[in-house]
């Protein structure tokens, strides 16, 4: 497996890829081409083109949830395949595959949307939509991992806002966030879109759907700003003991948080345009 962070919050000194308060990852594994959420803006296609990423030909496109700063860039890849199509360019069809409540509308204090711009009906006019609560695998070895089970007494549920159901708004504990995992021969490479349900109820997950308990890599955001004591602690704790070849903790990780975790942990570090090989 091959993956590119197509965007984060952080780019590295010398580079001219752009950063931005969001996150998306450009993943190639057993000849698929896989987007793993398309950040806020146009920006994670920006630094596509930087790298010579052909974004025409993906096979998937796999969201962690549906919050803005993972999924309003899915307006200009939209109109990057419009644009193929009116120009007569060879490019794909994706599949796009999402837990089903990830269209429901979000809003936070005096924020009226913070959730998905784009209806369901609309977006099934451009992808092959698969929605899904249940773990999908999107190739022999990867494997989107459905709506996760909470497991963890520190990673409680904690609303952030309000969704708006049929029945009116209700605490958004979010459902619909979720994560993949990849099976290498070494062991699994846990990957993260903001870990609203906790990282470490993700990583259960992941071993779980795969069966294997070995984990090698864990990266992504991992939801831990103004973490508490009770859930940092235990987190970094959890993390150690997994013996871990790399942490890449990024996006919505604070900087206390990953001092935290560098002082037992193998952290890395993670920007716009990194490129890390399994």
């Amino acid at each position: 497996m091959e993956l590119t962070f197509l965007v984060d919050n952080n780019s590295f000194i010398g580079t001219q890829f752009l950063a931005e308060p969001a996150l998306s990852i450009y993943i190639r594994e057993g000849g698929k081409n896989i987007l793993f959420d398309a950040g806020y803006s146009n920006a994670f296609m920006v630094n596509a083109l930087h790298k010579g990423i052909d974004l025409l030909h993906l096979d998937w496109l796999a969201l962690s949830h549906g919050h803005l700063d993972h999924t309003w860039g899915l307006d200009h890849l939209i109109r990057h395949y419009y644009e193929a199509a009116v120009n007569k360019l060879d490019h794909t069809r994706p599949q796009l595959v999402a837990h089903p409540q990830a269209f429901i509308s979000k809003r936070q204090k005096n924020l009226p949307e913070i959730g998905m711009l784009l209806a369901e009906e609309k977006l099934s006019h451009q992808f092959e939509l698969v929605l899904t609560d249940k773990p999908l695998w999107l190739t022999d070895k990867l494997v989107t991992l459905g709506e996760i089970e909470r497991v963890m007494d520190f990673e409680p549920p904690t609303p952030l806002g309000e969704r708006l159901e049929h029945d009116g708004p209700v605490p958004d504990d979010m459902p619909d966030d979720t994560a993949l995992a990849c099976v290498t021969d070494s062991g699994l490479v846990v990957i993260s879109g903001c870990s609203h349900v906790g990282i470490c109820n993700i990583v259960e997950q992941a071993k779980r759907v795969t069966g294997v308990d070995k984990v090698r890599s864990i990266l992504g955001g991992f939801h831990l700003q103004n973490a508490q004591p009770e859930r940092l602690d235990p987190t970094v704790e959890y993390l150690a003991s997994l013996d871990l070849d790399d942490l890449y903790a990024c996006h919505c990780t604070d900087l206390a948080a990953k001092i935290a975790m560098a002082q037992k942990c193998p952290l890395r570090e993670v920007g716009s345009g990194l490129t890390l090989k399994f």
